[in-house]
């Protein structure tokens, strides 16, 4: 799973509105949702929370909720710690560099936005989703986005299309993609998804959001 260091860690924010049709959409949803379900007080668990970007946005939601800003990229982190610094919210931040591999805390709900996809389905992507259940309340509620298997054969291509044409991606950028596609990524299908959570204590995934190779999930953490 890529750490994001350096360079990689200060172009992250630029980079990643042009690697995923309907970003700004997916968050916003997320948001939508996030607001109408949780109290004025409540904690989120954002993992991977690279620069703090989306933990910003939801901040400006709710003035109420504090945020737990987990990423195993000590660059990433850095930058988020900064930028929480910087906007008066680290208060209501806690950071946390590596992994929650322990009932650490007690979330009301967690993200878990375009990061699934990094990691193998060789046991590490059930570790990383049991971490999570170990870390919400009991009744919370995971939000999951990926790239997921595509549906069609010519999904991959729609996405690289779409990527380009209307949102910037450079030649160069499509033929990173495309190789990541092929070494980098590793996509589950929809069952593999559901057998997941199944396995480390969620309930049945529902669909919320979908555009060109990319979906999210709302999952309750089972009983």
């Amino acid at each position: 799973m890529p750490t994001f260091t350096g360079d990689e860690a200060l172009s992250y924010d630029k980079r990643i509105g042009k690697l995923v049709p309907g970003y700004e959409l997916l968050h916003h949803t997320t948001a939508a949702q996030l607001s109408v379900m949780l109290a004025q007080d409540a904690t989120i668990l954002v993992i991977g929370a690279g620069t703090g970007k989306e933990i910003i946005e939801l901040a400006r939601h709710n003035t109420g909720w504090r945020f737990i800003a987990q990423d195993i990229s000590a660059d990433m982190l850095a930058i988020a710690d900064q930028n929480f610094t910087n906007l008066g919210l680290s208060n209501r931040v806690t950071i946390h560099h590596g992994p929650v591999n322990e009932a650490t805390y007690r979330a009301d709900a967690a993200l878990c936005l375009l990061v699934l996809h990094f990691v193998k389905d060789n046991g590490d992507k059930a570790e990383l989703l049991k971490q999570i259940a170990l870390n919400l309340r009991s009744g919370g509620r995971l939000f999951l986005a990926d790239l997921m298997l595509p549906n069609t054969d010519f999904e991959r291509a729609a996405q690289l299309h779409y990527c380009q044409k209307e949102l910037g991606l450079t030649e160069v950028g499509a033929q990173t993609m495309r190789l990541h596609f092929q070494e980098a990524f590793y996509p589950l299908s929809d069952a593999r998804l559901h057998e997941l959570t199944s396995l480390t204590g969620f309930c049945s995934p529902i669909l919320y959001f979908k555009a060109l190779g990319f979906s999210a999930y709302s999952i309750a953490k089972g009983k």
